[in-house]
C-alpha cells in the first residue's frame, strides 16, 4: 500500500500557499512509501480564498496534470495532519492513489447514477453540499440510496464569503464534464467510490445526553407536542430541573440544551440510554428553536415524526474528546493484524515524535469533517482536535474541513466529527 501525498499551508496570497503545498506534495511523491502517480485530488480551502477558487483549481490542475480528477469545498476552517487553520487564508490537498474505475466524481452537471443502473456501481460516497440547497436532508438520503452500502460521508460547505465546491473529472469517462469549470455553487457534489476502494468511516458525537430517551407521541411539523403521552414542555422542564415560575433561570438552561433524535428502526439493538451514557452514531442532534406555552410544546430545528425517540443533551468537551479517541481506537483495532511483525509493532508503538506516516499502519490517508462549532476552541486549544486524532489514530496523511453540518450514513448531523480512512483491505463503512 502506498501512502497518499498531502500538503497544507497558510499565506495571505493564495499563489504562495499553493506553491508551499505543491512543494510538499512533490517531496512526498519522491519518497518510496508514497504514491508517485496519484489520480484523485481532494482540495479544501478556507473562506478567505473562496473568491479565488477557480484560479486555485486551475493552477493546481496545470501544475499536477497527471491528477485527472478533483473534489473538495470551502470551510470556515480546514484541517490536515495535526493542524487546524481557522480565520486565516489556507488550503490543504491530498492526492489519492486509486484506479480510475474505482471512483467517480459527480456534481449537478453529472449526477451519480442510481445504484440499480448498469453503469458505475457506487458503494459509498464523499459528499459536499451547499447548506442553502432546498430539501437538503432528503437529497442526502436519496444520495445514500444511490450507493450499495447506503452510507455516505462528508459535510456542508461553510463560508462567510462565497460558498463553493470543487468537482472536476479530466479522465474523460464522465459525460458532460468536459465543458465544466470544476467550481460549483449550490447542490451536491463529491466522489463516489466502488467497493474495491476500501474505506472505513465513523461518526463521533460532540454532545452528551442529560436525560433518558422519551418517545415522541405527538408532533406538528417541527413542534414536538407530546413525549411519552405527556406535554413535551413539561417533560423537558422536569428533565432540566427548572420551572417557568423562574423564567430567567429556565431560559438560560434551555438555551444550552439541544435534542438528540433517534429513529426506532435504527436503534433496535441499542442499550437504553443512561444519564451518564454516550450518544451513538444513530443519534442526530438538533437545536431547540422555541417554546409553545399554549400547547406546552417545544419547537426544534427539524421535523421529527411520531414514534421517534428523543433525549435532551448538551455540548460537552470532555465527552467529545473521549468519543473521538474511541472512534480512532476502533479504526486502529480493526486494522491492526492479530500477529504483528517487528516492523508493524515498531510503527504502531512509535513515540509521537517518531510517529511519521508509515504503510505498516495500513491507512493510506484519511478525511476528517468536523463541525465548525467544534475545532480547537471547543477542545481547549488551537489544533487540539486534530492533535487528538493524531495521537489516537497515529500519524497518517489527512485533510478535511470544518463544516456547517456533517454528513454520515444517510443523515445530516450537527456538532459531530466524521472520520473516514482509506485502508489496505476491504471494509464495510
Amino acid at each position: 500500500m502506498k501512502l497518499f501525498p498531502y500538503g497544507h499551508a497558510t499565506h495571505p496570497k493564495w499563489p504562495m500557499a499553493a506553491a508551499l503545498v505543491l512543494a510538499q506534495l512533490r517531496a512526498y511523491m519522491a519518497l518510496p512509501d508514497y504514491a508517485n502517480a496519484p489520480t484523485l485530488g481532494l482540495l479544501y480551502i478556507t473562506d478567505h480564498y473562496a473568491p479565488h477558487a477557480q484560479d486555485i483549481l486551475d493552477h493546481l490542475t496545470a501544475e499536477l496534470p497527471d491528477v485527472t480528477d478533483w473534489s473538495g469545498t470551502v470551510g470556515v476552517g480546514i484541517a490536515s495532519n495535526n493542524v487546524e487553520y481557522f480565520d486565516e487564508p489556507a488550503l490543504a490537498v491530498m492526492l489519492c492513489n486509486l484506479p480510475h474505475d474505482q471512483y467517480r466524481v459527480f456534481s449537478g452537471v453529472t449526477p451519480l447514477p442510481p445504484a440499480a443502473s448498469g453503469r458505475f456501481k457506487a458503494h459509498t460516497a464523499l459528499v459536499h453540499a451547499d447548506a442553502n440547497t432546498p430539501d437538503l436532508a432528503e437529497l442526502v438520503a436519496e444520495m445514500a440510496e444511490r450507493t450499495g452500502s447506503g452510507y455516505v460521508f462528508g459535510g456542508l460547505a461553510a463560508s462567510r464569503n462565497r460558498s463553493v465546491q470543487f468537482a472536476l473529472s479530466g479522465f474523460g469517462n464522465v459525460k458532460g464534464h468536459g465543458a465544466a469549470s470544476g467550481v460549483f455553487s449550490g447542490g451536491l457534489s463529491g466522489v463516489a467510490f466502488a467497493q474495491g476502494a476500501a474505506l472505513m468511516s465513523r461518526v463521533t458525537q460532540g454532545c452528551q445526553p442529560i436525560s433518558r430517551y422519551h418517545q415522541i407521541t405527538a408532533c406538528d411539523g417541527n413542534v414536538v407536542v407530546e413525549l411519552d403521552g405527556e406535554p413535551a414542555l413539561d417533560v423537558m422542564l422536569a428533565d432540566l430541573k427548572v420551572t417557568l415560575d423562574e423564567p430567567r433561570e429556565a431560559l438560560a438552561k434551555v438555551k444550552t440544551t439541544l435534542v438528540g433524535f433517534r429513529n426506532p428502526l435504527e436503534s433496535l439493538n441499542e442499550v437504553p440510554l443512561q444519564r451518564t451514557g454516550q450518544f451513538g452514531g444513530e443519534v442526530v442532534v438538533r437545536h431547540i428553536v422555541g417554546l409553545d406555552p399554549a400547547r406546552r410544546a417545544i419547537a426544534v430545528s427539524s421535523a421529527p415524526s411520531v414514534g421517534m425517540t428523543l433525549a435532551f443533551c448538551e455540548r460537552n468537551a470532555q465527552a467529545a474528546r473521549a468519543d473521538l479517541i474511541r472512534v480512532c481506537a476502533e479504526i486502529r483495532e480493526e486494522l491492526e493484524p492479530q500477529e504483528l511483525s517487528l516492523e508493524i509493532a515498531s510503527a504502531l508503538n512509535a513515540s509521537e515524535a517518531e510517529a511519521a506516516p508509515h504503510p505498516a499502519r495500513r491507512i493510506a490517508g484519511a478525511v476528517y469533517v468536523s463541525c465548525a462549532g467544534r475545532g480547537g476552541p471547543h477542545f481547549g486549544a488551537p489544533s487540539a482536535e486534530l492533535q487528538i486524532v493524531r495521537r489516537a489514530l497515529g500519524d497518517v496523511p489527512l485533510v478535511g474541513f470544518f463544516a456547517g453540518g456533517e454528513i454520515a450514513r444517510n443523515h445530516l448531523y450537527g456538532y459531530t466529527g466524521v472520520l473516514t480512512v482509506f485502508t489496505a483491505q476491504e471494509s464495510n463503512s
